[in-house]
């Protein structure tokens, strides 16, 4: 075995040419091996196994940098660079990172778990670089969908502006941006990597100049005859637009055919782009054969695919997908947005209902953002189903051409909480408090599936500006959902379970937990009133007075951080109301980035257990009780 051996570049480069195609038939084996039962993503690093063979191949990573964009498709160099051995622990607690990590190895030297930051990031490094005198290699590898997003445009625009040494692999892993011409278009591509591509170029540019200016019919003409001959002698012409030295199509699986190309792309100075062909799921056939190419898979069998564990209740995704079908058949308002998350927010089965109702508009989050408002102010009904963590790229949308303007968006904001495995760049725990200092904003969480379904009613029915529902990954309760679809009053609490001695104030999933503490209590003769707050703006103002004239020390419960959180506005509003003597414990994540793991072991990492909100109302419970 190949693979057995390798445990850093160098080892590596000790292998022929003509063993790499046999590792990386070794590579895939391996991860097939370990992803089902790890998780992880599966399809794209298949796609990438070749290439990644050829980076470190080819290059001195870490003095070399590479990049890897969005960062689930890095599997292949983590075992690369002496982390095979550890592959058992991916995404698990205390375990390898899912995305490249700094202080996981001197081989990631960029962070990514979002899209489309590897060429600013590239810019970045290749600028101090050049500013410390170095030599070094920097290599941003991004994917077609990345390429669909804004930031990645704005970093091409400057790397050709500066023409900065800088080489950006495309991994085309979906469809070509250009139809492949075969032989000529190979031809072309050699012909422009070339020693004397360049004055070939040049001496085509000088040839058209001399086209004398006519006027008139005959100069359009013209004009037309010179685009026409730019762009049958430029491959690539958008990149090349922009300053590029444009190299491909490359068969991505070939691995001669890459390593060429990076040798000569290695050798063009200023910036360049290598757009290579993968395929997602390569050599994995019911990767190959799937829909979305196996992109991610949890705990299953690799014969069937078939899942280990029926689930306790419905999805989420499911449920919102569903219940925003049955309203947009009564109302023809209703417009769903996603930026590049049909499948991942449910809408599939929306699209094939309402194909000119539903937009997925790629990785452009700013984008979706205000194209949600723009619909809105014809007053149609947009519902823009996007996850937390996605929701910060477009915050800037959501405050400047939402809020401000006051529009009836309704923001279904999925993986809202702590997410588990994905880890730290995919915990939706500051939604809460990045949204409720905003004017005009209504923020609201369901305990359950069934309060999920009335919130979503709520939220197309409302009038009143912007309004978001955040729901968690995953499954639901197993709660009944056959009643009919009600409104909930806004800023409306729910009482759950009745006490005297404290109150347990929880938020969304932390209600069943608050629950579960006041009847564990219940049993040691505490009494602790359970309230389900459902919104964590605008407050129930009637229920906290109510806690104030009962003397109730108070915990708030929620999967989202304390600082600024729903905890936060429970004190600041005790504080504009001019009451002191309250006693206000808060519960959530502390002020760190919370990290990979099950749910589970996050949840007892950050304290959000029975057993300590237990604890910490018993506390307040029996200090009520020595003071009275």
């Amino acid at each position: 075995m190949l693979l057995e051996k390798i445990n850093s570049p160098e080892q590596l480069k000790q292998l022929t040419p003509g063993q790499l195609p046999q590792l990386a038939k070794e590579i895939r084996q391996f991860l097939v091996d370990n992803l089902f039962f790890t998780g992880g993503h599966l399809g794209a690093n298949l796609g990438v196994v070749e290439l990644t063979i050829a980076l470190h191949y080819l290059f001195d990573s870490p003095r070399d940098k590479i990049i890897w964009d969005v960062g689930h498709q890095a599997y292949v160099h983590k075992i690369l660079t002496g982390r095979a051995d550890r592959f058992n622990t991916l995404r698990k607690y205390k375990g390898l990172c899912g995305f490249p990590k700094r202080a996981e190895s001197e081989h990631d030297v960029w962070e990514t778990g979002h899209s489309s930051t590897s060429l600013s990031a590239a810019m970045g490094m290749a600028t101090a670089r050049d500013m410390a005198g170095d030599d070094y290699k920097v290599i941003a590898v991004i994917g077609d969908g990345a390429m669909t997003g804004g930031m990645a445009y704005e970093a091409l625009n400057h790397i050709g502006h500066e023409q900065k040494d800088i080489m950006v692999i495309l991994n085309d892993n979906e469809m070509s941006i250009e139809p492949n011409v075969g032989a000529m278009y190979n031809y072309l591509g050699k012909l422009r990597t070339h020693k004397h591509y360049h004055k070939v170029k040049e001496e085509v540019e000088t040839l058209l100049k001399r086209i004398p200016a006519i006027g008139g019919k005959v100069a359009k003409s013209v004009e037309r005859l010179k685009d026409s001959i730019k762009y049958l002698l430029v491959s690539g012409v958008i990149f090349e637009e922009l300053g590029f030295t444009y190299l491909g199509p490359v068969d991505g699986h070939h691995i001669d055919d890459v390593m060429s190309s990076l040798k000569q792309g290695a050798q063009i100075k200023g910036p360049v782009l290598i757009h290579v062909v993968t395929k997602k799921g390569k050599g994995y056939k019911p990767a190959e054969e799937a829909a979305d190419n196996l992109h991610s898979v949890g705990a299953t069998k690799v014969e069937s695919g078939a899942l280990q564990r029926a689930p306790k209740g419905p999805n989420y995704k499911n449920v919102f997908a569903d219940t925003l079908i049955q309203l947009a058949e009564r109302d023809p308002r209703i417009v769903a947005i996603t930026p590049a998350m049909l499948g991942g927010s449910g809408l599939i089965k929306f699209v094939e209902r309402f194909p000119d109702r539903c937009f997925d508009v790629g990785i452009a989050e700013q984008h979706a953002t205000t194209l949600a408002a723009g619909i809105a102010t014809q007053g149609q009904k947009p519902v823009l189903a996007i996850y937390s963590t996605f929701l910060q790229r477009g915050y800037d949308q959501v405050i400047h051409d939402i809020a401000r303007q006051n529009l009836n968006v309704f923001l279904a904001i999925d993986r809202a909480g702590l997410v588990g495995a994905d880890g730290e760049t995919h915990q939706g725990v500051f939604d809460i408090a990045f949204l409720r200092c905003l004017p005009n904003m209504t923020v609201m969480m369901p305990k359950d599936e069934n309060e999920f379904r009335h919130m979503i009613y709520t939220a197309l029915q409302y009038d009143g500006g912007p309004i978001a529902v955040r729901y968690p990954r995953g499954e639901g309760m197993g709660v009944p959902m056959d009643e009919p679809l009600r409104t909930i009053p806004i800023g409306q609490s729910e009482m759950l379970h009745e006490g005297q001695d404290v109150t347990l104030l929880a938020f969304g999933p932390m209600v069943s937990l608050a629950l579960k503490a006041a009847h564990a209590l219940q049993k040691e003769g505490i009494h602790a009133r359970v309230i389900n707050a459902r919104f964590a703006k605008p407050l129930d103002a009637d229920m906290l007075l109510q806690q104030a004239n009962d003397d109730m020390p108070i915990v708030t419960i929620e999967e989202g951080v304390t600082a600024g959180g729903f905890g936060s506005a429970v004190l600041e509003f005790y504080a504009q109301h001019h009451i002191y003597h309250m006693a206000v414990q808060t519960m959530g994540v502390p002020d760190y980035f919370v990290e990979h793991g099950s749910v589970r072991e996050l949840r007892e990492e950050v304290g959000l257990t029975v057993e300590n909100i237990a604890a910490k109302a018993r506390k307040m419970a029996l200090k009520r009780r020595r003071r009275a």
